[in-house]
C-alpha cells in the first residue's frame, strides 16, 4: 500500500502490523488518491470496498475514514458509507484567506535560530523547496504536491508552535484537494504553478519577514487567480 507515510509497516514484538500504523497507512493512501484526482468529489464508497481493495479488515479502514472525515476530506453518508467532500470555489477563497492569516501568525515577530540544528533543518527544507520548484516548473503535479506539503510542514515546524504548524498543514491539504480538480484540467501546467520556495527560505534566513510576507501574499494571490480562471473555463460551469 502506498501512502505519504512511506516505508514498511511497523511491527510490534510479535511481528504483526500494528493497527494504528495500518490505520495511518490507509488514511495516507486514500488522501493520496484524492490529491491525485483518482477519487473525485462526490464519489461514494463503503468501508467494505476499501477493505477489500487493500486486503485488510474493516476496523482500521473505518478508523482511517473517520480520521479523513475529521480532516474535512470525506463526508459520512448515512446508510451508504463515505464520499469525497466537494469543495466550492467559495470554500477555496476562504481557505486561501485563512492560510494567509495562519502563515502571518507563524512568521510574526519570529526569527529563526542560528544553531547547527536549525541550520541543518533549514538546509533540508531548502532542498525540499528546490525539488518542489523543479516539479512546478516541469508541471509534475503529483510530485509537486508531495514536496509542497513536506516543505510547508517542515518550515512551519521551525517556528515552534506545533498547533499552528498542524493547522497550516491541514489547510494546505484542503486547498490542494480543492485546487486539484481544476489543475488536472490543464493541458500543460508548466509555468503556471508557484515556484518561490527557495526565495521564501532565503528571506526567512535573512530575517527579512517583510519580504517573506510579500512572497506568501503573492503565492496566495496567484493560486487563487489560477483556480478562479480554471473554474470559469470548466464547461459544466461548476465552481
Amino acid at each position: 500500500m502506498a501512502g505519504t507515510g512511506g516505508g514498511s509497516p511497523s511491527r510490534n514484538g510479535s511481528g504483526t502490523v500494528t493497527r494504528s500504523t495500518l490505520r495511518q497507512q490507509i488514511a495516507d493512501a486514500l488522501r493520496d488518491e484524492v490529491l491525485a484526482g483518482r477519487l473525485q468529489p462526490g464519489q461514494e464508497f463503503t468501508v467494505k470496498e476499501i477493505a477489500d481493495q487493500y486486503g485488510v479488515s474493516a476496523t482500521p479502514v473505518r478508523e482511517a475514514l473517520v480520521d479523513l472525515s475529521a480532516q474535512g476530506l470525506l463526508d459520512s453518508v448515512q446508510h451508504r458509507g463515505f464520499e469525497v467532500h466537494a469543495y466550492s470555489l467559495g470554500d477555496y477563497r476562504e481557505m486561501i484567506d485563512a492560510r494567509g492569516i495562519v502563515i502571518d501568525g507563524i512568521f510574526r515577530d519570529k526569527r529563526l535560530g542560528d544553531g547547527p540544528a536549525t541550520a541543518a533543518v533549514l538546509a533540508a527544507v531548502r532542498r525540499r523547496g528546490e525539488e518542489a520548484r523543479r516539479a512546478a516548473a516541469a508541471g509534475e503535479l503529483n510530485i509537486l504536491i508531495g514536496y509542497d506539503l513536506r516543505f510547508w510542514r517542515e518550515l512551519s515546524d521551525l517556528f515552534g508552535n506545533p498547533y499552528l504548524a498542524d493547522f497550516l498543514h491541514r489547510l494546505r491539504v484542503r486547498t490542494w484537494v480543492c485546487a486539484v480538480q481544476h489543475l488536472r484540467g490543464l493541458s500543460d501546467p508548466r509555468g503556471q504553478l508557484w515556484t518561490g520556495y527557495t526565495e521564501l527560505v532565503d528571506a526567512l534566513v535573512r530575517g527579512d519577514t517583510r519580504t517573506a510576507h510579500k512572497i506568501v501574499a503573492g503565492h496566495n494571490a496567484d493560486s487563487l487567480a489560477l483556480v478562479e480562471r480554471l473554474a470559469a473555463e470548466r464547461p459544466e460551469g461548476r465552481a
